[in-house]
């Protein structure tokens, strides 16, 4: 078995190999299949740079279509396969590191561009060739003047052996003449098209300057002109043809006829619009796809004055798990049920409903008055969505979360309404699901921070934007300084300075906790080493000792002790300078597993305190297995005493915690003191050490050194 392509270039060629495979038994060459793989590895390589490109260029995608045509691949058949092979194998090849929903709608408009550009080469070949046959013709014509009797003959035999309809008519439009081709084209006897006049040929689709080329032509103003013309045919149907219209003139250089050739492209004309269709539709539902839904977006948008449009954007609630548990085949029959359903909720002029891919669909309303319309489509959705559907034998209730986004034409691009229904939609799917949400514009600007800050996490490490700021621990007998908390805070470029609270979730979440943790542990040993290095024997209760958080991720990763170990000796530090703080709520149900790293590092000599004690409902019999010196009593429970007289109910909970936790050895402290009888209170119960604003808010390591040396000063 070979092994995977390892590079972009391997993958690129891998891509190449599909695509000459799949073309080469329909394309006119004399080429080999691996020199015709040769010839497409530059246009498989400028698809590549165009699906990554920062902008799309429909030119270059068409210039890639084009080149089709160049290499001989004009069998339709070779359009479709070309096509077929970018849809599946473009961004699985040349987009596994970028985002796959954006990849893939760029690669729907990249074969969409392709084919426009296939068909409009096809057609400028027709068209160079119509010419070489009109000048041919022109020439005979020419030749007649000069010797009637040869040239006759030669004439005749090019004009009804043509393959293409040739036809003549005088300058007032009668028609003189016709060649079989012709008359096959129009399915008629020669006296249905012999005799009649150019005039009686206008159809409802002609291009507005089609009358006007020929108005000039029969008045010698040009000498030819080409356009797609449509025409009716006896029988009823339409009959479609690239014409060519050429003036014939005498030997006086007088115009005396004018010739018309004309090509059947009816068939053609049916393959580009089911390939247009093919490119604008969703391949199992049937609805309209991501390409077309934008194109009918920004035609919304782009609306006159007076003019609103109302979008919904459907996300199914737990498909997933019917897709794992039932298999992808079921999954896929519920999506064409979710869709003929969703295809009812809009039949409505301006109403329109599309698959973006998955399970995700949006329904589009446009006209003056969406602001109610678009409730009553969501509504009519969320109701559609109500009635179990069978698959396989087993009802399936389906819900799905729905995000609104309504508002007037022209003040938003199609992406930015895209973007907020997106995240209006995780926000009603936040909020439980089986809902609509409004959009908010607040709310979608704390998302978008909110991802801008997540995507800057890695970079801001490696730029060094985070840095530390350190509140002191004080004992409340004495009142003197033990120790600080160590708090990281990110100087963000943009934003400014950043608690904890804005970004250690989003690294919590993209797993940037580790290093991060790992970076502030580090930089807190440093600070406690120098602390003890130059100010150690200048305080009354011995060294100081720095108290790191550690988050749950931190906890449960594999290397915690070796780090922690490594990261102590090489600051040359006892394990004693260090506090390790751990949120009640991570070591709620905690297994032996999650407790043997605390366990190890409190053999050592590290202190581990159990941080936000109190929130988290735990058993307080549980205490004694846990690997704890600390208790950080939650400073809800110290709130009430911050005025006088202190809640009673308040007095009696912390009394029976300092009074519990002194009998397991445990020392407590105190976080979010805010005045004096606040501490005085504390100190009453028995608490040990405490935090907050009344000794002093987080800052430099300076003002630690300053409040450790006042105390030592008295």
């Amino acid at each position: 078995m070979s092994a995977e392509p390892d590079g972009p270039e391997d993958r690129l060629r891998r891509l190449t190999t599909i695509w000459s495979r799949a073309v080469f038994p329909v394309t006119s060459t004399s080429l080999t299949r691996a020199e015709f793989a040769e010839q497409l590895l530059p246009l498989a390589r400028r698809l590549s740079h165009l699906l990554r490109a920062r902008s799309f260029d429909s030119e270059e995608a068409k210039a890639v279509g084009a080149a089709l045509v160049d290499a001989h691949c004009t069998d339709p058949e070779a359009l479709t396969r070309t096509l077929d092979c970018v849809d599946a194998y473009l961004v699985l090849y040349c987009g596994e590191d970028g985002p796959q929903d954006e990849l893939r709608m760029r690669s729907s408009r990249l074969q969409h561009a392709m084919a426009a550009g296939y068909a409009q080469a096809l057609r400028e070949r027709t068209l160079a060739e119509q010419e070489a046959i009109a000048q041919a013709a022109l020439q005979a014509q020419g030749v007649v003047a000069q010797a009637l009797h040869a040239s006759e003959a030669r004439f005749r035999a090019v004009f009804e052996g043509a393959a293409i309809g040739i036809g003549i008519a005088d300058l007032e439009g009668n028609v003189l003449q016709v060649n079989e081709a012709l008359l096959r084209m129009f399915g008629g006897s020669e006296h249905t098209v012999r005799g009649r006049n150019v005039m009686e040929w206008t159809h409802p689709e002609d291009a507005p300057q089609t009358w006007k080329l020929y108005d000039e032509l029969v008045r010698g103003e040009r000498e030819h002109y080409h356009v797609e013309k449509a025409f009716n045919r006896p029988d009823g149907t339409v009959l479609w043809t690239n014409l060519t219209v050429s003036l014939l003139r005498d030997a006086d250089g007088e115009p005396q006829y004018q010739l018309a050739l004309m090509e059947d492209t009816t068939e053609r004309r049916l393959l580009n619009l089911r390939l247009r269709y093919e490119a604008t539709h969703d391949a199992l539902t049937g609805l309209p796809n991501r390409t077309l839904f934008f194109e009918r977006l920004e035609k919304a948008l782009g609306a006159g004055e007076g003019q609103r449009f109302g979008l919904c954007y459907l996300d199914l609630d737990g498909f997933k798990t019917i897709n794992d548990s039932l298999g992808h085949a079921a999954g896929d029959r519920l999506l064409v049920e979710v869709a003929d359903r969703l295809q009812s909720c809009a039949t409505a002029p301006g109403e329109m409903v599309a698959r973006l891919g998955g399970d995700e669909f949006v329904a589009l309303t446009t006209g003056p008055g969406t602001e109610r319309e678009v409730d009553e489509l969501a509504e009519r959705i969320l109701n559609a969505l109500i009635t179990p559907i069978s698959i396989d034998g087993r009802d399936l209730l389906v819900r799905g979360s729905l995000g609104i986004v309504e508002g007037p034409a022209g003040e938003r691009t199609a992406a930015e309404v895209l973007r907020s229904a997106d995240i209006t939609m995780y926000r009603a799917k936040s909020a439980g699901g089986n809902r609509s949400e409004l959009a908010d514009p607040e709310a979608d600007a704390r998302a978008i921070t909110r991802h801008g800050l997540t995507t800057a996490l890695p970079t801001a490490l490696e730029r060094g934007e985070f840095f530390i700021e350190y509140q002191p621990l004080v004992h409340l007998g004495d009142g003197s300084v033990r120790g600080a908390e160590a708090l990281v805070r990110w100087l963000h470029p943009q934003h400014g300075v950043l608690g904890p609270d804005r970004f250690i979730p989003l690294a919590e979440h993209t797993g940037l906790i580790v290093p991060l943790g790992r970076w502030v542990l580090e930089e807190s040993i440093r600070q406690a080493r120098e602390w003890r290095e130059r100010y150690g024997e200048q305080t009354t209760a011995g060294p100081l000792r720095i108290n790191v958080n550690l988050s749950p991720c931190q906890l449960s990763h594999p290397g915690l002790v070796q780090d922690t170990v490594e990261i102590l000796e090489r600051a040359g530090v006892a394990p004693d300078a260090l506090c390790l703080e751990v949120t009640e709520s991570a070591l709620i149900g905690a297994d032996d597993d999650l407790l043997k790293p605390l366990r190890r590092l409190a053999e050592m000599g590290v202190d581990i305190a159990l941080d936000d004690f109190g929130t988290g409902y735990s058993n307080l019999a549980n205490l004694r297995r846990l690997p704890v010196s600390i208790l950080k009593l939650d400073r809800s429970f110290t709130q009430g005493m911050q005025q006088f007289p202190a809640d009673p109910v308040d007095l009696k909970i912390v009394e029976g915690i300092v009074t519990l936790a002194h009998s397991l050895d445990l020392a407590v402290t105190v976080e979010g003191v805010e005045t004096g009888a606040q501490a005085e209170q504390l100190r009453i119960l028995g608490c040990d050490t405490a935090q907050g604003w009344y000794y002093a808010r987080p800052g430099p390591p300076e003002r630690l050194h300053e409040l450790a040396l006042v105390d030592a000063t008295g």
